[in-house]
C-alpha cells in the first residue's frame, strides 16, 4: 500500500532514456505485484503455462527488464526479507482484502461480467516464495544483479542510493522518501498505455523522479518531518493514520508544532496500534545490508530458453527476440564502456 504522498511531493516526468548509464534500484516486490496484477486474460486469469503455473510475474519481468537493458539502464532488483513484526496488523488487512476480493471475482464471473471480474482479479494478487525464487533465477539467466534485503526491500533501496551504489530507488510507493532515497522513480515498471480502473479509457503513463532533497525544500520541513506526517496520514506500519487527517492538514499541523510528539499533545483522541515513535525509528533505523555485489553479465542464452521455453511454455520466438536485443545492448554498452576506459587512460 505505501503511504499516500502524492498530494504534497512534487515530481517531473522523466524518459527512459535519461536513465541511459545509471543504477536503479528496483523494489522487486513492488514490481512483481504489478505484474501479477497487470498482466492477465480479459476475465482476469494469470498467464499461465500447461502445468498452471502462473506466468505473468515472468513474463513481465523479461520484458520490462529487457526494456531498460536495451537503453541501457543498469536494474538492480531488491527483494523483502523478513517483515518487521510491527507490519503485521497491514499483512493481516491485505490478506482480508484479498479473500473478499476472491469471492466478489468468482460471483462476477458466474454473472459473465468479465470486467468486474478482471478488477476483482487484480486485487486476489498473490506473490509466492516460489515466484520470488523464479524471479531470481530468471534474473540470473539475464545476468541482472538482485539483492536479498534483511527486511524492507525499500528500505536496502534507499539505503543503496545514500551509499552511492544507486542513482535512484524504483517502486509505485513512496515509502523510499521516508527511507532515505536520495531519488524516487515511479512508473518505471508499468510505464506505457494503461487502461483507467473500471472505465474504457487508457492514458499514458511516464515515469516520474523525485528528489528528496526538492521535496523537502518545496515542503520546507526536514526528512524527519516528513516521517512524521507520513505517520499521522498512515503507513503500512498503522495504517488508518489519524482519523480525519489527510495530507494537507499533517504537513500543517507539523509545520505548526514541529515534531510528531507535539503535535500528538494536541490530539488526546489519536489511537495508535503501535507507539508511533517506534514507527519513526522503523523508518529512521531500517534493517539493512552491505553483503551484496552489483555486476551486469552477458545473458546465458541457454539458460533464459531453458528456464521460460522448455519448463514454463513461453515463445521460443519471442523469448530469442528479447534475446537478441538484450545481447546487441549489451555488446553496445560493453564496447562504449571499453572506450570510456581507453580515453580515460590516454
Amino acid at each position: 500500500m505505501g503511504v499516500d504522498l502524492k498530494d504534497l511531493i512534487p515530481r517531473m516526468t522523466i524518459s527512459f532514456e535519461a536513465l541511459s548509464g545509471k543504477v536503479i534500484a528496483i523494489d522487486a516486490y513492488n514490481a512483481l505485484y504489478q505484474f501479477l496484477s497487470i498482466i492477465r486474460q480479459p476475465d482476469g486469469t494469470p498467464l499461465k503455462d500447461r502445468s498452471g503455473r502462473i506466468t505473468s510475474h515472468l513474463s513481465g519481468l523479461l520484458y520490462r527488464t529487457v526494456n531498460f537493458l536495451e537503453v541501457g539502464i543498469k536494474p538492480v532488483y531488491v527483494f523483502d526479507g523478513k517483515p518487521p513484526e510491527i507490519k503485521e496488523m497491514e499483512i493481516l488487512k491485505r490478506r482480508k482484502v484479498r479473500e473478499e476480493a476472491v469471492k466478489k471475482y468468482e460471483e462476477a464471473l458466474q454473472k459473465g461480467d468479465l470486467k468486474a471480474a478482471r478488477t476483482y482479479a487484480q486485487q486476489t494478487t498473490h506473490l509466492t516464495d516460489e515466484m520470488a525464487n523464479e524471479a531470481k533465477r530468471l534474473l540470473d539467466a539475464l545476468g541482472v544483479p538482485w539483492v536479498q534485503a534483511p527486511s524492507e526491500g525499500e528500505a536496502q533501496a534507499a539505503y543503496m542510493t545514500i551509499k552511492g551504489d544507486a542513482y535512484a530507488a524504483a517502486s509505485q510507493d513512496y515509502d523510499s522518501l521516508l527511507f532515505g532515497a536520495k531519488r524516487l522513480v515511479r512508473n518505471l515498471t508499468i510505464s506505457g498505455k494503461r487502461k483507467l480502473p473500471r472505465k474504457d479509457e487508457y492514458v499514458e503513463i511516464e515515469p516520474e523522479l523525485i528528489e528528496l532533497n526538492k521535496v523537502l525544500q518545496e515542503l520546507q520541513i526536514t526528512r524527519e518531518q516528513l516521517i512524521d506526517v507520513a505517520i499521522l496520514i498512515g503507513t503500512d506500519y498503522n495504517p488508518d493514520g489519524v482519523r480525519g487527517i489527510g495530507p494537507k492538514t499533517a504537513l500543517k499541523l507539523i509545520k505548526t508544532y514541529n515534531s510528531l510528539e507535539k503535535v500528538l499533545k494536541t490530539l488526546p483522541e489519536a489511537e495508535f496500534p503501535i507507539d508511533p515513535l517506534e514507527i519513526k525509528k522503523m523508518f529512521l533505523e531500517p534493517k539493512v545490508t552491505d553483503n551484496y555485489k552489483l555486476e551486469w553479465k552477458r545473458p546465458d542464452v541457454d539458460e533464459v530458453l531453458r528456464f521460460l521455453c522448455d519448463e514454463r511454455d513461453f515463445s521460443r520466438e519471442r523469448v530469442t527476440n528479447a534475446l537478441n536485443r538484450v545481447l546487441k545492448a549489451y555488446e553496445q554498452h560493453a564496447k562504449q564502456a571499453s572506450l570510456d576506459l581507453f580515453f580515460k587512460r590516454r
